[in-house]
């Protein structure tokens, strides 16, 4: 009789009570919020929670694909818990009732605690719960009543011919073997009777939390985007100089490779036909504005490159995109901003804050309330259906996607998610510049090669780029046009390549005159800086 251990296909069973759990969750999510599965529900929590050198490293690991990696590493988690209580669940079946009881439990708290819930945000925990709890008991009845290894008879152990077989005793259905036994085994049937019922566990689970995604596709905001004509700007249109791009590399950023960090786990999805904007606080009137009252104001449109606090030297977490959208200074000189209040606390509808200095915002920079984005309207992953843009400042404390709330206030009244965590709460963006072309460990062929790639200083401009290789002089680099001190600049230069080993630096020297620093320091607390260097090898 072919035989296999029994503990295994406990594992197995509380991962495919886990699978099914979740796939439930997601199909009922689809009639409340997508943020309220229980997989997004708590890895925003451990968003929230985590140690700020946890968050910082798994930006610098992960990039944007940060959120990615905590929805696998969540999943993992979970695997290894349902794993453990199908074990567990074995011995004592009321085990395995109460560790998915618990899963529901956490699930649901952790959904009631995000910003914009309501008691129906507990639904999808709860119900996917139900349903695991059904799927473990099913499945555990199935591995049941079984005898233990010591009670299976050898093969060679026939009763004579006429003679009864003594009988066999059977463990009672979820009891293990008895202390000391040894371990339970299940005969091929009750295997493959097994295997089969997990596989369609969990198989179902997928097709049915793939139902969910798409049904929740088809309910999101994407056809609501695709309905609005945005106004044209009033003034001049932002084009972007012909002669602006150099080596390949292209001066604007499109809407699918700019890059995205936020503490959203997935994109919230607003509806811009009951959206509002409030601005609220130390202000004479307080205002509130829907996206039509947004839609019939005058537009400026800007090329404007934003740029993440997170961004390593040599980073891609920078982007320049051309933005239209309101003036946030003429909506806070509607308000009337009130003496003191040196602080804007910008709120997302999901709960995320940033504190901008009240003084950059009015005083004359292209700082807007976005609209567009390269277009076409914001995509929701950047914010639709509106969103903060400042020119000259870290997006950590001035590019709120999402935007639903601009309180008036003081930076001694109030500290925005970040500034509790540790960084800065004044993030001007620093001077710095990259290399694109060659890419670092490369190898490239003697004679004319071309180095090229972006220096920034927004709202202060870029006035000079040099390069030197292997510590030689430093040495002018060709700079592209630009529209404005608030975008970045591309830069080139020709290099006569020696055959060998060699390495490359580049800096930038800001309008001011002030000079990118060499100093090393990494992105907490307000921006790293340093000369990217890298080395490529010239056949």
């Amino acid at each position: 009789m072919s035989v296999t251990r029994r503990p295994w296909y406990g594992a197995l069973a509380g991962v495919a009570a886990a699978a099914v759990a979740l796939g439930v969750a997601e199909l009922v999510a689809v009639l409340i919020s997508a943020r309220s599965t229980p997989l997004v529900a708590v890895g925003g929590v451990v968003i929230d929670m985590v140690p700020e050198t946890a968050k910082s490293f798994a930006i610098e690991l992960f990039g944007t694909y940060d959120k990615l990696a905590l929805l696998i590493g969540t999943g993992l988690l979970l695997a290894a818990f349902a794993a453990a209580i199908g074990l567990a669940a074995l011995r004592r079946p009321w085990i395995g009732l109460v560790g998915v009881a618990l899963f529901g439990v956490i699930g649901a708290t952790a959904a009631l605690t995000r910003t914009g819930a309501n008691l129906t945000w507990s639904l999808p925990s709860l119900v996917g719960a139900a349903a695991g709890a059904t799927a473990l008991s099913f499945l555990l009845r199935l591995i049941g009543p079984v005898a233990s290894a010591a009670e299976v008879a050898p093969a060679a152990d026939v009763a004579p011919a006429g003679e009864v077989a003594p009988a066999v005793d059977v463990a009672p259905a979820g009891d293990v073997a008895a202390a000391g036994a040894a371990p339970v085994r299940l005969s091929a049937t009750q295997r493959r009777t097994f295997l089969r019922a997990a596989g369609v566990a969990i198989g179902g689970a997928a097709v049915v939390g793939v139902a969910g995604h798409a049904l929740a596709q088809r309910r999101n905001v994407e056809s609501a985007r695709a309905a609005v004509a945005l106004p044209t700007p009033s003034g001049r249109r932002a084009v972007a100089p012909a002669e602006a791009d150099v080596a390949g590399l292209d001066y604007t950023t499109s809407n699918q490779t700019f890059y995205r960090i936020d503490t959203a786990l997935v994109p919230p999805q607003v509806d811009p036909t009951s959206w509002t904007l409030m601005i609220k606080g130390r202000v004479r009137r307080e205002l509130s504005f829907t996206f039509d009252d947004l839609l019939r104001r005058p537009m400026i449109e800007r090329f404007v490159t934003l740029a993440c606090v997170s961004n390593e030297v040599g980073g891609d977490l920078i982007g320049n995109a051309r933005w239209l959208g309101v003036p946030l200074k003429d909506l806070l000189d509607e308000a009337g901003v009130e003496a003191g209040a040196d602080q804007v606390v910008s709120r997302s509808v999901d709960g995320f804050t940033a504190g901008t200095p009240t003084a950059v915002l009015t005083d004359g920079r292209d700082a807007m309330i976005a609209i567009g984005m390269n277009g076409v309207p914001l995509p929701v992953k950047h914010g639709f259906p509106a969103r903060m843009v400042v020119p000259g400042l870290y997006g950590y404390v001035s590019a709120t996607k999402w935007l639903s709330e601009l309180e008036l206030s003081s930076f001694g009244d109030f500290d925005a998610y970040w500034i509790r965590r540790g960084w800065a709460q004044q993030a001007p963006i620093k001077t710095e510049s990259r290399i694109d072309t060659p890419q670092a460990e490369a190898t490239v062929p003697a004679g004319s090669v071309v180095i090229a790639g972006v220096a920034w200083a927004q709202h202060r401009g870029i006035s000079a780029v040099e390069v030197r290789v292997d510590d030689g002089a430093w040495l002018p680099a060709t700079l592209a046009a630009t529209v404005s001190i608030d975008t970045w600049r591309l830069w080139s230069l020709r290099w006569g390549a020696t055959p060998g080993r060699h390495r490359i630096q580049v800096r930038a020297t800001d309008n001011g005159g002030a000079a990118q620093t060499n100093v090393e320091v990494p992105p907490f607390p307000d921006g790293a800086t340093g000369w990217h260097t890298i080395s490529v090898t010239v056949d």
